[in-house]
């Protein structure tokens, strides 16, 4: 597949001009390496997960330093954890020397607990997600957005076969003590089950045999890998009981059909998990651009008791976004009514600031005439909402 811009590639220059380091997080396979291979074609190359490399470091960490030709990439650095404090006492030598050291990972949990003790201002974060629609047209909800799988698709599901059992020998094991490998990818299955829906730890842990406690680990694991999306419920003051809990999501799309048993575009439109599959798809596109344009995450979604829901709710610099998205191609007004709701309870409650609702449905053949599909909201096909400023 020839290289195509990210995205993230003019934040990752201008970090790489500000700071001595730059961390570069994300799910494996993501295109890390190849994304900082391409801007910083000059730079050295070493990675850390080649047994001879790892060895020669830990045998002689200054001399392995010394003999490296700055700027230089160091991928999946969280098998050495160690070399952030080698890589501190350098950086400050030279404290103004910026961009020379490049560092990747797929672990972001430890990566992100060594940079805050080793390398705080000294090194930019950021992190990289699969491929977005915004960057190349062959991202579709069936087959996700990894780079290798768009390069070929037709092999997809034995990409996604060999990649589970790498993610799960390679970064679940180096984590976690997880003995039962099989158990986990049970586990994942499980999760992907439950894609958009309210975490009940209890209801994956009952099948497993397992411990609430338990699970959550498991689940920690999977975000601190990137696997999984955790959008916490939006609270509001509005006089009535909330959900608590967050849902969760399959982070990639076609990672989740491909867990799901769903290889085909027909199989795709009459699974039962259409619906939740385009609600995590959108979910990640709007990740993906508030990542990209060096954004906090801000992404929730918003229930009570009394049967409310939101999908998602994005905060902005001046009030909020909502959305709603809806597996169909024929948007009607009273798919907007719980926004509305939502948008009322406001009002009642006078919170400032102004509030944009917009219904996200499946395209259609027809040209669209007109987006306005109620008062204040606005009917987007998913392809044309997530070319949107986010």
């Amino acid at each position: 597949m020839r290289y195509v811009p990210r995205e993230l590639q003019s934040q990752l220059q201008k970090a790489a001009k500000s700071f001595p380091a730059v961390v570069l997080t994300g799910p494996r396979r993501a295109g890390k390496t190849y994304l900082l291979r391409h801007l910083f074609p000059k730079a050295s190359y070493y990675l850390l997960e080649e047994p001879d490399t790892t060895a020669r470091f830990r045998a002689d960490p200054q001399g392995f330093l010394d003999s490296v030709r700055t700027p230089v990439i160091l991928d999946e650095i969280q098998n050495v954890p160690e070399i952030f404090n080698y890589v501190r006492s350098r950086i400050d030598r030279a404290p103004r020397s910026v961009g020379q050291w490049l560092l990747t990972g797929s672990q972001e949990a430890g990566l992100m607990r060594n940079v805050s003790e080793s390398m705080a201002g000294r090194a930019a974060i950021l992190q990289l997600w699969p491929m977005s629609l915004r960057e190349t047209p062959k991202v579709t909800l069936l087959r996700g957005g990894y780079p290798e799988v768009l390069g070929r698709p037709s092999a997809g599901s034995l990409w996604f076969g060999s990649y589970l059992q790498t993610y799960l020998e390679r970064d679940v094991r180096s984590i976690s003590a997880v003995q039962n490998l099989s158990t986990f990818r049970r586990f994942m299955g499980l999760v992907a089950a439950r894609h958009g829906q309210v975490l009940n730890k209890s209801d994956i842990a009952a099948p497993l045999g397992m411990s609430v406690p338990a699970i959550g680990r498991w689940l920690d694991i999977l975000e601190a890998t990137a696997q999984i999306l955790i959008v916490p419920p939006f609270f509001e003051n509005l006089g009535k009981r909330l959900i608590k809990s967050p849902k969760v999501y399959i982070a990639d799309s076609g990672l989740a059909c491909h867990l799901l048993g769903i290889e085909t575009q027909r199989e795709l439109a009459k699974s039962p998990f259409l619906s939740t599959l385009l609600e995590g798809f959108v979910a990640a596109e709007i990740v993906k651009a508030q990542t990209c344009s060096g954004w906090r995450r801000q992404l929730y979604f918003f229930r009570d008791e009394q049967g409310l829901e939101v999908d998602f709710v994005v905060p902005r610099k001046s009030g909020v976004r909502l959305i709603e998205v809806k597996a169909s191609a024929t948007p009607t007004p009273g798919m907007t009514r719980p926004m509305q709701r939502l948008v009322s309870a406001w009002k009642q409650q006078r919170r400032r600031g102004p509030v944009e609702m917009v219904l996200v449905h499946q395209p259609r053949r027809a040209p669209q005439t007109s987006t306005a599909i109620a008062p204040g909201v606005q009917a987007l096909a998913w392809p044309d909402f997530v070319k949107q400023p986010v």
